[in-house]
């Protein structure tokens, strides 16, 4: 097993899509439909890494990166939004800690390399040879500085 990945999106069929994909690379799932129900269920299955869409009911994505950075048990958990955000919400994603960026619509391919990125991040390793994303040996993290670093293109700015 890869890790456990707590996908949170309001919108089923987005849920359902990510599910897929992770699961078909070795990932363990698990789902909530808001923020809300994020920090009730990220206790019970302690994720590895966290996928969050911005606009949700009750809780939106930024918010829940907010209280997860804020709380002692979660405050090192790595955190994507996986989103159509606007630019404005990059720099608050930037601000409250999120860890990654990826653009909806999404290539799959893409969403998988995100989510191994983010457990080499956590410590697990990513295949036989446990290289970071920039090519050093496993165990030997990037500054948090670069851990945030989205591409600004078209692709990524729909908003």
């Amino acid at each position: 097993m890869s890790g456990r990945v707590l996908v949170v999106d309001d919108n089923e069929a987005i849920r359902q899509l990510i599910r897929v994909n992770l699961e078909l690379e070795g990932f363990e799932v698990v789902t909530a439909a808001d923020g809300a129900e994020c920090l009730e269920v990220i206790r019970r299955v302690q994720p590895d890494v966290v996928t969050l869409d911005v606009v949700m009911p009750r809780l939106d994505g930024l918010r829940t990166a907010a209280r997860l950075r804020a709380t002692p048990d979660t405050s090192g958990l790595p955190i994507a939004i996986v989103s159509a955000c606007t630019p404005a919400d990059l720099d608050l994603g930037e601000t409250v800690g999120v860890d990654g960026y990826l653009g909806k619509p999404f290539d799959p391919a893409d969403l998988v390399s995100l989510v191994r990125r983010l457990m080499r991040l956590k410590g697990h390793p990513d295949g036989p040879s446990g290289e970071q994303a920039d090519g050093r040996p496993g165990g030997l993290a990037a500054p948090p500085s670069d851990a945030f670093r989205p591409e600004r293109t078209e692709r990524t700015d729909r908003g």
